[in-house]
């Protein structure tokens, strides 16, 4: 009887709650085109006439604005995405690029550091520098932008882990 309770256990409960929590991870909030590339920033610095006019789905972590007579330009250093399309941002970077926004962008609801998802199109690149080193920062015009929020950075994401170790607690 227990060995059935164990195998009801295993080929029922456990899938279904494993199931359970995977749906608990919020959707993407961009939906690709048929012309959009799974390709990192620094890949595409390398040869942005190969890529020009493809469109992306990017995120990273702002560095700066600059705020221009007829647009903005949004410093990023990009990291790879989850499924949610969240920036993950606890690894290296994969390189820099620079989103080309219509008008004014408000420094406030795009601060620097903030985490940043967008869609847009490969547009061209720019030579410049980080710090004294030549850099060259694809530049891609943004149709879509939305700075996550701590709140949107942690919702789906399952506070159960599992481990093995040796805890010491201090009795006063």
């Amino acid at each position: 009887m227990r060995q059935r309770l164990a195998h009801v256990l295993i080929r029922g409960v456990l899938p279904a709650s494993l199931m359970t929590l995977a749906a608990c991870a919020p959707a993407p909030i961009y939906k690709p085109s048929s012309n959009t590339i799974a390709i990192a920033p620094d890949t595409v610095a390398q040869a942005p006439e190969r890529f020009a006019n493809a469109d992306v789905i990017w995120g990273g972590r702002i560095v700066e604005i600059r705020n221009l007579a007829d647009r903005s330009e949004v410093e990023i250093v990009g990291y790879p995405l989850d499924s949610s399309q969240r920036p993950k941002a606890d690894g290296s970077g994969w390189g820099r690029f620079i989103a080309v926004m219509p008008g004014f962008v408000e420094p406030f609801n795009y601060p620097s550091g903030a985490l940043v998802t967008l869609a847009g199109r490969v547009t061209g690149s720019r030579a410049g520098a980080v710090g004294e080193a030549n850099y060259v920062f694809p530049l891609i015009g943004v149709a879509q932008s939305h700075v996550w929020t701590a709140d949107e950075m942690n919702s789906g994401k399952s506070n159960i882990s599992f481990g093995v170790g040796l805890g010491v607690g201090v009795v006063r």
